[in-house]
C-alpha cells in the first residue's frame, strides 16, 4: 500500500491541469476537497470506498480483465485511476475487486450476447417515423417556450411544477414526466444548456428550429449516440443493441433504470420499436454500425411537409398538413396556435401581431410573408388588423441616454406617458418624470420588456435612433467554460500542487512513514549504517517523531529505533 500511494501521487503530480481536473471529475472528488497535496490525493483514491464507488463506473469487461488480472489495462480504468502507468491494478484496488467478487460473483461472469436484430416490419417502421415526428415537434415547442423564458429548474435539477404546468397546458407535452426526457435530448444535442438554475436555448438550438424534421432528427440521432457511456459504445464508433444493455454495468445499483430511461428515449425518437425490442429498423441499423446519422430511410414514412395555408376571413390561418418548420416558426411569430395536428389551425390577433412587431415585424414584412404563404391571398379583416396594430405600435420609445447612462421613455402622446407613470405594475422601474419623458435607472432591455408585459405599443431605439428587435434572452454557447472540469477544479489542484511532498525524496520518504505507522504496516526499511553500507529491516511501523522511526523487528523480536535521516528507502514487506 506504501509504494501504490507514491506510485499514485507521483502519477497524479506528473498529470498535466487538464488531465488530472479529468481524473478528478471522473472519480466524483469534490472540489472543497481538504486534500494538501498529492499524496492526501493517493491515498483518498485508494480509499477502499472510494474504490468501490469507482468500480461502479466499471463495464462487465473491464471488472473481468481486473478481477482475472489480465493487463495491461487502459481505457476506463486508467482514466479512473485505478491503475498504475504500466497498467497493473494497484493493490487496494486488487483487494477490493476481489471482495467484489466474493459479494456478487455473477458481475465478474461473462453473459451470452444477444442475437443480432432482424428488419423491422413496415408498419413497425412507420409508427417509429411517427413518433419521431411527434417528438421533434414537442421538443420543438419546448425550445420556443425556452426562448420566451428560460424554464426553472429546482435544487434537484427537474423542471419547477409551474413550468411543467406551463407547458402541459400549451400542448408541447402531453405528460409532465416526459419533459425530462426530451430536454435530456435536447441537451445531448447540444441544443439547450442546464445553466445554474435554468434551461437556455443555445445557438444550435434556434438554428435546429428551422431545419426539416429529417435533418432535426439526425441532430438528434448523432447526440444521443455521442452521449451513451463507454461501455456501450463500440470500436466503430457505433452502439451496442439494446438487448446488451442491462447487463454492462453490473455493480452500478443506478444503471437499471438508467439504461431503462435511455432505452425509453430511444424509442420516442423512432430508434428502437416499441413492441419488439428483437427488431431494428434500417436507419437505427446504420447508426448503430458506427455511420453517419441519415434519415432517407426515414423520410419515406414522415408526413409530407407543406409549405402554403389558407387565411380565413375570421382571422384564422389553417394548416391542411404539418407546415415546414421554418415557416411554422414565423407564423407562431405573429399568430397563436390553438391546435396542433397534421392539420393545425392559427389565430391572429392584436397582441399575437403586436409581439411580432416588437420581435422585430413590419406591417410590410408581414404582409409580403403572408401573401407568399396563403393560398387564399390576405382576407381584409386580416389587413386591417395589420394596419391597425402597426399604426399604434412603437407609441411609446424606449432607448437610452449616452450622457447620463439612464433609460429613457418617450411617447407622442402625454396621456400615455401619464399612465405608464402611474401603472402600479411598472412601479419597480423607478420611472421619473423629466422634461416631457421619464427616465430610469433600469437597463434599456428591462424597461422595454415590462413595458411590452404590459401590453403597452413599445418600441426599443439603438443609439441612432432607429428601431431595433430586442430579444427576452440572448442564446448560449453550448459549452460553459465555467462549468469544464479544470476551472471546477483549478482551486485545488494549485493546492496539490504546492504542498509539501511533490518535490524531493524527503517529502515522500516522510508521508510514506507516516501512512505506514497510521495502518501499523509492516514495512521494508533500508537503512544506510555510518560506515556508508546499507542494511534491510523489516519492521511493524508503530511511531513517528522527533526525527526517527520505531517499529517492531519481529525477526529478532525487538523494538528498533532509526533515524529518518538514515532511511534510505520505504517499500512494502
Amino acid at each position: 500500500m506504501v509504494s501504490d500511494a507514491r506510485a499514485l501521487a507521483t502519477r497524479l503530480a506528473e498529470l498535466g491541469d487538464a488531465a488530472l481536473a479529468r481524473t478528478l471529475a471522473a472519480r466524483g472528488v469534490s472540489a472543497q476537497s481538504g486534500w494538501h497535496d498529492f499524496f492526501d490525493a493517493a491515498e483518498g483514491l485508494l480509499d477502499p470506498t472510494s474504490v468501490d464507488r469507482a468500480l461502479t463506473h466499471l463495464d462487465r469487461r473491464d471488472l473481468i480483465a481486473l478481477h482475472t488480472g489480465a493487463g495491461p489495462l487502459d481505457g476506463a480504468p486508467a482514466r479512473l485511476a485505478l491503475v498504475d502507468a504500466e497498467g497493473i491494478a494497484y493493490t487496494a484496488v486488487v483487494e477490493r475487486v476481489a471482495a467484489a467478487a466474493d459479494a456478487t460473483p455473477n458481475a465478474f461472469r461473462p453473459v451470452l450476447a444477444p442475437a443480432d436484430p432482424v428488419p423491422a416490419e413496415p408498419r413497425a417502421a412507420a409508427a417509429a417515423a411517427e413518433r419521431a415526428f411527434t417528438t421533434a415537434g414537442s421538443l420543438a415547442d419546448i425550445l420556443l417556450a425556452c426562448l420566451h423564458a428560460p424554464l426553472a429548474r429546482t435544487g434537484a435539477g427537474p423542471i419547477s411544477a409551474v413550468d411543467r404546468r406551463r407547458l402541459t397546458d400549451a400542448g408541447a407535452i402531453e405528460f409532465a414526466e416526459d419533459l425530462e426526457d426530451l430536454l435530456a435530448s435536447a441537451a445531448d444535442a447540444g441544443l439547450a444548456d442546464a445553466r445554474e438554475r435554468e434551461w437556455t436555448v443555445t445557438d444550435a438550438g434556434e438554428q435546429w428550429l428551422e431545419t426539416p424534421t429529417p435533418e432535426r432528427w439526425e441532430t438528434i440521432a448523432e447526440g444521443f449516440r455521442a452521449a451513451l457511456p463507454d461501455g456501450l459504445r463500440t470500436p466503430a464508433h457505433g452502439f451496442l443493441v439494446p438487448d446488451a444493455w442491462p447487463d454492462i454495468y453490473p455493480l452500478d445499483p443506478e444503471w437499471p433504470a438508467r439504461a431503462d430511461r435511455l432505452r425509453r428515449i430511444g424509442v420516442r425518437w423512432g430508434l428502437f420499436g416499441r413492441d419488439d425490442p428483437a427488431a431494428e429498423f434500417a436507419w437505427t441499423t446504420a447508426l448503430r454500425a458506427g455511420e453517419p446519422a441519415d434519415a432517407g430511410a426515414m423520410a419515406a414514412y414522415l408526413p409530407a411537409e407543406i409549405d402554403r395555408v389558407y387565411l380565413q376571413a375570421d382571422l384564422t390561418a389553417i394548416a391542411p398538413g404539418p407546415l415546414a418548420p421554418a415557416l411554422d416558426l414565423r407564423l407562431r411569430s405573429i399568430a397563436v396556435r390553438e391546435s396542433r395536428a397534421q392539420a393545425s389551425t392559427y389565430r391572429f390577433t392584436a397582441a399575437s401581431v403586436g409581439a411580432g412587431m416588437t420581435e422585430g415585424e413590419t406591417a410590410d414584412s408581414m404582409r409580403a410573408f403572408l401573401a407568399e404563404l396563403s393560398l387564399t391571398g390576405i382576407p381584409q379583416p386580416l389587413d386591417y388588423l395589420i394596419e391597425s396594430t402597426a399604426a399604434r405600435h412603437g407609441l411609446v420609445r424606449v432607448s437610452t441616454d449616452h450622457l447620463t447612462g439612464r433609460t429613457r421613455v418617450e411617447s407622442s402622446d402625454p396621456g400615455l406617458l401619464d399612465a405608464i407613470a402611474i401603472d402600479q405594475a411598472l412601479r419597480p422601474l423607478g420611472l421619473i418624470a423629466d422634461s416631457g419623458l421619464l427616465t430610469s435607472r433600469v437597463a434599456r432591455d428591462a424597461v422595454y420588456w415590462s413595458l411590452a408585459d404590459a401590453r403597452y405599443p413599445v418600441v426599443a431605439l439603438d443609439a441612432d435612433g432607429a428601431a431595433e428587435s430586442v430579444h427576452r434572452r440572448a442564446a448560449v454557447a453550448p459549452s460553459v467554460p465555467s462549468a469544464a472540469p479544470e476551472a471546477t477544479y483549478a482551486r485545488l489542484i494549485r493546492t496539490l500542487r504546492g504542498g509539501h511532498g511533490t518535490q524531493g525524496e524527503a517529502g515522500w520518504l516522510e508521508r510514506e512513514l507516516e501512512q505506514a505507522v497510521r495502518a501499523r504496516a509492516e514495512i521494508l526499511v533500508v537503512v544506510r549504517m555510518p560506515d556508508g553500507s546499507e542494511r534491510s529491516f523489516v519492521l511493524e511501523a508503530a511511531g513517528l517523531g522527533g526525527g526517527r522511526l520505531r517499529g517492531r523487528d519481529r525477526a529478532a523480536d525487538i523494538e528498533r529505533t532509526l533515524p529518518v535521516s538514515s532511511i534510505v528507502s520505504v517499500g512494502a514487506a
